[in-house]
This record gives structure tokens, sequence and C-alpha cells, in this order.
């Protein structure tokens, strides 16, 4: 296949935003475009996050609300150094909410009234997704020979599992059932 020459575009950001790096030009831009993707998805996962802790109600609201302010602050966290990330091996970043919006394969929700079981269980198919597009960004990082990128998606999976985790228990409808 043959290379095609950098745009305009390209040698700009280079020469602006390049941070030195010994990874290859295009493993740069495919971590960095994964990285970002995953990016708005978190994000968006946060403010969806909160938005139904701010809306949680019913008789284990206490337990609930906690949760899901423990469970934001920790998808927070992943923002900076997610972003950073990017930076650090030369690529860029997001650059709005725009870019939020059309990148995050999360959906809204923006409903007056969710029940606290339909909230739990849709922020738990949430963060399970979120975990899937994560291994495909550690595959990308992996192909790249990026292994401080991986490094981080595997600690940031984890964490996501365990919030997929809480979540699931907390929806499930009877002890010892599974479906």
């Amino acid at each position: 296949m043959p290379k095609t020459a950098p745009t305009a575009k390209d040698a700009h950001i280079r020469e602006y935003l390049g941070t030195p790096t010994d990874l290859k030009a295009d493993a740069v831009k495919e971590v960095a475009a994964g990285l970002a993707d995953t990016l708005a998805d978190v994000f968006a996962l946060y403010v969806k996050t909160k938005n139904f802790h701010w809306h949680m109600s019913g008789r284990h609201f206490r337990d609930y609300h906690l949760l899901l302010d423990e469970q934001s602050a920790q998808i927070f966290a992943m923002t900076d150094p997610m972003a950073e990330r990017a930076r650090k091996i030369g690529g860029t970043t997001l650059h709005s909410i725009g870019e939020i919006s059309r990148r995050t394969q999360v959906l809204d929700n923006d409903a007056l009234y969710v029940t606290p079981e339909d909230m739990l269980a849709e922020l738990r198919d949430d963060n399970l997704a979120l975990t899937t597009r994560m291994r495909k960004v550690h595959a990308v990082c992996d192909d790249a020979n990026d292994v401080a990128t991986a490094s981080l998606l595997e600690n940031w999976i984890d964490e996501t599992e365990r919030r997929t985790w809480f979540l699931f228990e907390a929806t499930r409808p009877a002890f010892g059932k599974n479906d």
C-alpha cells in the first residue's frame, strides 16, 4: 500500500503539537483517535451517571445516590489522564462538547422520570459497552506497541468492570438469579 503524503493539517499539528515519540505516526493517529472516541464516551457516561444521581428517588435512594456519586467521580477521574495520554504521544484529543456529541456511542436519557431500576440497568449496559470499546482501543495499542496506553486502559477496564458488576448486582431481581 503506497504511503500518502502528509496533508498541510498533519504537518501543522506535527509542528505545533507533535510531542516526540518513538511510536510510528500512523500508530499515534490510530491510538489518539481511539482515545478520543473513548473519552467522548467517558464524558457522556459521566454526565448520564450524574443525571441519574441527581434524579434518583425511591426506597433505596441513599444507597443508589451514593453509589452513582462514587461511580461518577471514578468516571470523571479518567478524563484528564486519557486526554493527556493522547497528547503525550503526539496526538490530539477532544476540543468541544460538539465533538463529544459526534463521537460518543452513549445514548442520552432526557426523560423527566426514570425508575431507579431502569437507571441502574441503563448505566450497567453503558459501562459494559465502554469496556468493549476500551478493549478495542487496547488491541490498537498492542498493534502499535504502545504499552503505556495499554496499561492505562487495563486499569480503566478493571474499574469499568467493577462498576458494571455493582450495577448488575443492584439490578438483580432475586438472590442467586443471574438473568
